[in-house]
């Protein structure tokens, strides 16, 4: 698709049955960013995508989380919740990893064969 990704904030949109579903998220594209994840935090406001990525462990996590993993298109392939000290299976097809506080995606219509998509936040200072 070509599309270059870049770190910061942005905003998650689920479409599933229900309609759509808009969510904050954070982009993590570079390998910094990917690295560091969701380590040393307590909670995570809405989600966080990983990109690349096609598996993700929960070695030093402190809460649990679901994992949805994406393919090129930002079609949930599948949905896992995964407790820390984890390491989540490379999926075949996964492009990205989307990983958000254990229960959420449920209440977002995160499911297998749902289509996200992630918008950049505006720069400050831009009219809305």
């Amino acid at each position: 698709m070509g599309r270059r990704w870049r770190d910061g904030p942005g905003t998650l949109a689920v479409h599933g049955a229900g309609g759509v579903v808009e969510v904050p998220v954070e982009v993590a594209a570079s390998y910094r960013a990917r690295t560091r994840g969701l380590l040393g935090r307590d909670t995570v406001d809405g989600a966080m995508l990983l990109t690349p990525a096609g598996s993700v462990h929960t070695f030093r996590m402190r809460f649990p989380l679901d994992v949805a993993y994406l393919d090129r298109h930002l079609t949930v392939i599948a949905v896992r919740t995964m407790v820390p000290g984890r390491l989540g299976l490379p999926r075949p097809r996964s492009r990205h990893v989307l990983e958000a506080a254990a229960g959420a995606m449920a209440g977002w219509g995160v499911a297998v064969g749902v289509r996200v998509s992630v918008s950049p936040a505006a720069p400050e200072g831009s009219a809305s």
